[in-house]
């Protein structure tokens, strides 16, 4: 399957939103098309094989839209492109323009045509052609894009905002053109009856357009994040090159050059430094506000702004593949997914438009057979208010609304959140699986004892170290560190072999090394003997033993400690506050395991567990009918990590556990749990109150605009109450969803 990601033009409401999508999933080899109102884009896998990009612009057509060639990725960062930004920039100044005239016009002809409140009018601007003159440019011109939008759907035999809008306003204005023209004719309909509705028709849509503008504002405000990160790439790179600096672009740098960074730059690609010491400001990527000081062998990612010193580094990732880009390109692809709690919405939307036509139909007959004189009149107004509050815009904004601005703060602030569902998924969760080696822990361990029987203590060293040589595991690399800051000479070493969560199995000149766990031990018929008891004691006081064996006789025990990260305990007292159970996953051994769990506060362990059982482990906990997220870094925490019904990978961690996580804590900091769990939860109500907000404004308003309450108070909304409460709805559901732009971690 491929996956395109591309602009839809021409979309209005939630209505529009759900035609798309149906349009998009009838082209043959098409899935999980999604389409979404606020950034205005459809994301469609489909297969190559069956479909081409033109074979979906082509559907989108027939149903009336423009899908645009896919965005541009500058650098790799997928961004809406100059043009496009431009094009809004655009129909937001246009629409505030409308607005204001509009606004000019449309306030005269209110006075003039409510003589009951003010009957300080002048006569000549109560006098009807006066009207005419001055609501016709507002009904053809403010609100030419709903008549535009009215004949297109007449054109593909659907429904939308622009419908509602346009047949309410349309029927106002040229009832009152009849009027203005044939004032004799209405006359005998009754008292009243030759009333003419211009200010109905000129302030509803002044107000609609008001509504549209506020609207698209605050939706501008959602994609700040978006933006924000896209400009942190500088264009230029100063790249060394046959003994001399020169600016090229940056995407321009390649893997391997060597660029020169001066105090004040931003880093234009990701890179290790070669040259200089200095300190970076990451808070871009981490939330983390103190700069951290960077040294020859240090990484630096692009994006970041250094302060002091000056430093040459080489590249190591460019293009898409820097850390901003794929973090761009994460929040982005995040911002433009959709929650399943908006499936609610989506079928609503579906049938909405056609359930308001016919309720207006319906209201219209209703008073026209059994209502008040003037009947016409009445049934006029009655039907106008329920088309115009009915617009269902909120419907299509209350959610994509919150998940960009969401999205968009989370990554702010070190929280990397990868989509909708994760971010609904984790406001789920109940059970909290941590691993323990570089999760709870520092992830750098220490050698704390060498126990040794008849060999000296840096002999065993010698030989645990070359057994150990070029292995990634902590522990084996600690006791490589221990050995080389010792001055140890480590013995050639013929062959090994690494035994998953077990250790290594390694053959020297003079013999065979076994170097590992108790299991690893047992597995080789290695006799423990009296050394059982010593590795016991050390491992209840937290220290994960080393079993070290040569030629089939177990020799020495090396005992390493890895230090518990500060924050973990307040981080595992927090969760449970939070409702949320906590287990620590890890292959160390039960009692090792169980006295760092002690010193964390956690109190169900599972240890002694493989790398290839730990999924197994949390389908279990998800078996026991739980929703669990699992918090790890290294490559074995990957299965577990994509098992879980919300992976959090530590950033800290390997780029394997990043890509197979939901959510990435960019400063591997354990409040960073936290943080996303609070963020999920706040997101989740929002989204919640404004579909409470949209559904329920509909629920009420509706009724209430086609005269339920006029049998018991004789009160009928007027039409443009009713536009005004439209154009509120819309602008009240964004505007909730902005006020996540305020979250910080822990507040």
């Amino acid at each position: 399957m491929e996956t395109v990601t591309a602009p839809v033009r021409g979309m209005h409401c939630a209505a529009c939103v759900g035609r798309v999508e149906r349009a998009l999933a009838s082209v043959p080899g098409v899935e999980r098309p999604v389409v979404n109102l606020a950034t205005e884009q459809a994301s469609v896998a489909f297969d190559p094989a069956r479909a081409d990009f033109a074979a979906l612009q082509a559907a989108v057509a027939a149903a009336g839209y423009e899908l645009a060639e896919p965005r541009p990725a500058h650098a790799g960062v997928t961004s809406a492109d100059a043009d496009d930004d431009a094009r809004r920039a655009g129909e937001e100044r246009l629409t505030r323009v409308r607005f204001l005239v509009g606004a000019a016009l449309a306030v005269p002809v209110l006075v003039g045509g409510m003589t009951d409140v003010f009957p300080w009018a002048p006569g000549w601007l109560r006098n009807p052609w006066t009207l005419l003159l001055l609501a016709t440019p507002v009904q053809f011109w403010v609100g030419w894009p709903f008549h535009r939008g009215f004949v297109h759907d007449l054109r593909y035999r659907s429904a939308s905002m622009s419908t509602l809008v346009s047949i309410g306003t349309n029927a106002a204005y040229f009832w009152s053109v009849a009027v203005t023209l044939w004032p004799h004719a209405f006359a005998g309909l009754g008292h009243g009856a030759a009333m003419t509705y211009y200010d109905v028709s000129a302030v509803v849509i002044t107000l609609v357009v008001l509504g549209r503008w506020l609207e698209a504002r605050a939706r501008g405000r959602t994609s700040e994040a978006i933006r924000r990160l896209v400009s942190l790439a500088p264009r230029t790179a100063r790249v060394l090159r046959d003994g001399a600096e020169t600016d090229v672009p940056t995407e321009a740098v390649r893997v391997g050059d060597l660029l020169r960074i001066r105090p004040g730059e931003r880093v234009p690609v990701d890179g290790v430094v070669v040259e200089g010491a200095s300190t970076v400001d990451e808070s871009m990527l981490t939330g983390e506000s103190v700069p951290v000081e960077k040294r020859e062998g240090a990484s630096v990612a692009a994006g970041t702004v250094n302060r002091t010193g000056s430093f040459v580094f080489r590249a190591s990732r460019v293009g898409s593949e820097t850390t901003l880009a794929r973090i761009t390109r994460l929040v982005a692809e995040a911002q433009g997914s959709r929650a399943p709690i908006q499936r609610l919405a989506d079928r609503v939307a579906a049938v909405f438009v056609p359930v308001v036509l016919v309720i207006a139909a319906l209201t219209f007959l209703g008073w026209l057979a059994f209502g008040p004189d003037p009947k016409i009149l009445v049934a006029l107004t009655t039907t106008v208010s329920v088309l115009v509050i009915a617009c269902p815009c909120a419907m299509g904004l209350a959610t994509p609304t919150a998940i960009m601005v969401g999205t968009g703060v989370g990554a702010e602030h070190g929280v990397l959140i990868k989509s909708a569902q994760a971010l609904e998924r984790l406001h789920g969760v109940r059970t909290v699986v941590f691993d323990k080696t570089g999760t709870l822990t520092a992830g750098r361990p220490a050698v704390t004892d060498v126990h040794v029987d008849g060999i000296a203590p840096d002999d065993a060293l010698g030989m645990a170290a070359a057994a150990e040589q070029g292995s990634e595991h902590p522990l084996g690399e600690a006791i490589v560190r221990h050995a080389k800051d010792r001055g140890v000479a480590l013995p050639p070493i013929e062959a090994f072999e690494t035994i998953p969560g077990q250790g290594v199995d390694a053959l020297a000149a003079d013999g065979r090394i076994l170097l590992g766990n108790r299991a690893l031990m047992e597995a080789r018929g290695v006799e423990l003997g009296p050394w059982t008891a010593v590795g016991d004691t050390l491992a209840a006081d937290g220290k994960t033993v080393v079993h070290l064996a040569f030629a089939g006789r177990l020799i020495a025990l090396i005992a390493a400690a890895d230090p518990l990260k500060p924050e973990a305990p307040a981080v595992v007292a927090a969760l449970r506050a939070h409702g949320v159970e906590v287990a620590m996953l890890t292959g160390d051994n039960r009692r090792t395991a169980e006295a760092i769990a002690r010193r964390a506060g956690i109190e169900r362990v599972l240890a002694e567990v493989l790398p290839e059982d730990k999924a197994r482990e949390v389908a279990k906990l998800q078996g026991e009918g739980r929703i669990v997220a699992m918090v790890g870094d290294g490559i074995n925490d990957a299965p577990a990590l994509a098992q879980a019904d919300v992976g959090i990978a530590m950033g800290s961690g390997t780029d394997v556990a990043i890509e197979a996580a939901d959510v990435t804590l960019m400063r591997g900091d354990l409040r960073g749990v936290i943080a996303a769990l609070e963020l999920s939860r706040r997101t989740i109500r929002i989204i919640k109150q404004n579909l409470v907000w949209a559904f329920g404004y509909n629920a009420v308003l509706i009724p209430l605009a086609a005269g339920v309450l006029y049998p018991l108070w004789g009160v009928l909304l007027s039409p443009m109450l009713a536009g005004a409460a439209m154009a509120f709805s819309s602008v009240s559901v964004v505007t909730n969803s902005l006020r996540l732009k305020r979250w910080r971690p822990g507040r």
